[in-house]
């Protein structure tokens, strides 16, 4: 189950207890390892909880299975592909082109040829256009013009194929009518004379494929609709992978001469569209504004065309996709799939805006090559890009999104951030030991210190190891200084509020900001710079390698004077004391009803609120918030035993 997760989703953590909280709403108890022999070993609803922990590692896969509807899916993809299940789990996308290949092949009478693998390859060609973005803030609708499976259509409507290929001699002796001359100079039999495989493949699974889209559309249940969507992009991602596997240098059967010659056709049918649009979309042919193509991609391009209507917008997109499909062969198809208002144009292959298919509400906010799901990035950065991207986009307030940005940059200099925001995970993925790694890494160093303090819980190969960057010295690197977020909570490291800065925010904010603010120079300046980043506090550490070496002094609560013993200065003993007091006894009161709030709602998770909490599950969004709370209201009660006063 791990495997077919790992393939088909997205996620920020592949723990059964993030993936079951993902899809079904519920966790398990981690209980772990190094505590299942005491909890054997003690009373019966001690063992009642392990036996829980036990049968939940079972039952919960078999949940998820049975509610992404796995068997289903890939049942379905076996059948149309003919490819054995495993072989769907265990290897890539050029087998199941390979099994179609060799299914079809057999029921036309051909006999596929085996080739020798080579291990590298010099051969080379051209791959798609992206035609360059005009970067900027587009408050206008923008309409997206899709090419309907483009490489496949392309493939199907020329006739491409290894048994239609034609050497240039070949093609001489033949009439004009019955081969195609691709743009880069490959000739193919046309499907009057000979129909190709590739394109018969490519027939079966797009039908497949429009089955699974007719099924979504009538279906009802949200998670169950996201689920046939995944199917029927399955689908979409085998049927492109069959220009791959002739692209695949180093593949079963490479033939550059078929790659080339989809990618060429791509090429001059978006330089075409970009054509067409603009030169008919414009005054001069009677419209209020020129059409201008802002962005083209691979297979979509993005239009202005200078109304502020969205249902204009979506008239004239609909108008352009039918005038330019009318000039190809089918069944290569242009269509008007959706507009974006408004409309944040940052880079290639990196843009959001708000993603209407009916002018009067928006479906979602649609976001690509955004960093919201890359686990190198920490959950903070993460949360700002999502919300100020919703604050722009829906909220259309860019001064309350620069406001946003402002107070969590504050917070995270003053310390105020909850470190499970802080935390990043990369995997163990060569090994468990520094010497499998060629340079030095952050979690790998961690790993190194974690098994020297305690071999028994360090993280093995293959394990994803959490860490956050403290402070350090002033030339440390940053393996140097990642440490594990509960060992840093509990001895107040300080967290290295610069590094986040410049190496977690500073790039994805201003990949946002940079384009609505004008350049990045002035976005860094009013993000990052300012009257917000003046006030900076720095938990004091513990056991750190100074600590033998100074003394901590006393301040009195009341006037931050230094004082040898208790909490007050003779002079506030006298002035300020009940004050002094009641505030101490508030704040205590406020940090242990925060820590019984999370602790109980702990309790509730585990299902017992009688027992104690042995959750060890660090995917929890409160895993942490539990832990620091238990260690603000540990320090809380020191300050309350510094009181002596004589009432």
């Amino acid at each position: 189950m791990l495997t077919v997760i790992q393939k088909e989703q997205k996620l920020s953590s592949y723990s059964l207890n993030a993936v079951s909280a993902e899809f079904l709403g519920e966790q398990k108890e981690d209980v772990h390892h190094s505590m299942i022999g005491d909890l054997f070993e003690g009373s019966a609803e001690s063992r009642r909880r392990l036996a829980v922990y036990c049968l939940k590692d079972a039952y919960l896969p078999m949940r998820l299975m049975d509610k992404l509807l796995c068997m289903y899916n890939y049942v379905e993809m076996a059948r149309v592909t003919g490819t054995p299940i495993n072989f769907l789990l265990n290897r890539g996308q050029m087998i199941k082109v390979q099994s179609q290949l060799l299914r079809k092949a057999g029921q036309c009478g051909f006999v596929m040829p085996t080739l020798p693998k080579t291990e590298t390859s010099n051969d080379k060609f051209d791959g798609a256009t992206v035609l360059d973005p005009r970067q900027g803030f587009y408050p206008q609708p923008i309409a997206t013009l899709d090419f309907a499976s483009l490489y496949p259509s392309i493939m199907m409507a020329h006739n491409l194929c290894y048994c239609t290929l034609l050497k240039p001699e070949q093609a001489r002796d033949l009439q004009p009518e019955e081969y195609t001359k691709t743009p880069n100079g490959c000739y193919f039999l046309k499907s009057s004379r000979r129909r190709g495989l590739l394109p018969m493949i490519l027939e079966e699974l797009l039908a497949a494929r429009k089955r699974a889209k007719k099924a979504m559309a009538e279906e009802s249940d949200p998670l169950t609709k996201s689920v046939l969507n995944g199917r029927q992009l399955a689908l979409k991602i085998s049927a492109n992978s069959v220009y791959g596997f002739t692209g695949a240098t180093v593949g079963v059967l490479p033939c550059l001469d078929i790659s080339s010659s989809v990618t060429a056709f791509g090429r001059t049918m978006i330089e075409h569209t970009k054509q067409m649009v603009q030169d008919n979309f414009c005054i001069e042919k009677g419209y209020a504004h020129d059409a201008e193509v802002i962005y083209g991609d691979t297979d979509s391009v993005m239009v202005k065309f200078g109304v502020d209507d969205i249902a204009e917008a979506m008239r004239l997109g609909q108008q352009a996709a039918d005038m330019v499909s009318a000039t190809f062969a089918k069944p290569i198809k242009l269509e008007f799939e959706k507009v974006y208002c408004p409309y944040l144009l940052m880079n290639k292959k990196r843009y959001a805006g708000l993603y209407w298919t009916n002018p009067d509400k928006y479906d979602k906010l649609d976001a690509k090559g955004i960093e919201t799901v890359r686990r190198d990035n920490c959950g903070l950065a993460r949360h700002l890009v999502d919300m100020s991207l919703r604050t722009i986009l829906i909220d259309k307030s860019v001064p309350k999104a620069i406001e946003l940005v402002q107070k969590a940059v504050s917070d995270l200099l003053q310390n105020k951030i909850d470190l499970s925001l802080l935390v990043i995970t990369k995997s163990l993925g060569k090994g468990a030991h520094a010497e499998d790694y060629s340079a030095k890494q952050a979690h790998v160093e961690l790993a190194e210190r974690m098994r020297k303090r305690d071999p028994t819980t360090a993280p093995g190969s293959g394990d994803r190891v959490p860490y956050v960057i403290c402070a350090g010295a002033k030339n440390a690197k940053a393996y140097e200084r990642s440490e594990d977020p509960l060992y840093a909570l509990e001895n107040n490291k300080s967290i290295d509020a610069g590094y986040y800065i410049e190496h977690q925010l500073q790039l994805p904010l201003l990949r946002i900001f940079g384009p609505i603010m004008g350049n990045d120079d002035k976005a860094q300046s009013v993000l990052f710079n300012g009257d917000h980043t003046r006030k900076v506090h720095t938990p004091t550490q513990e056991g750190g390698a100074l600590a033998k070496f100074v003394t901590k002094s006393l301040r009195c609560k009341g006037c931050k004077a230094v004082i040898k013993q208790g909490m007050l200065c003779e002079h506030c003993q006298k002035e300020k004391a009940a004050e002094v007091v009641v505030g101490q006894m508030q704040d205590f009161q406020q940090k242990e009803q925060e820590y019984n709030r999370l602790w109980t709602q702990c309790q509730r998770c585990q299902g017992s609120l009688l027992e104690p909490v042995i959750c060890s599950n660090r995917d929890c969004d409160i895993f942490y918030r539990r832990a620091k709370a238990r260690k603000d209201v540990q320090l809380a009660q020191e300050q309350l035993s510094r009181l002596k006063l004589d009432w």
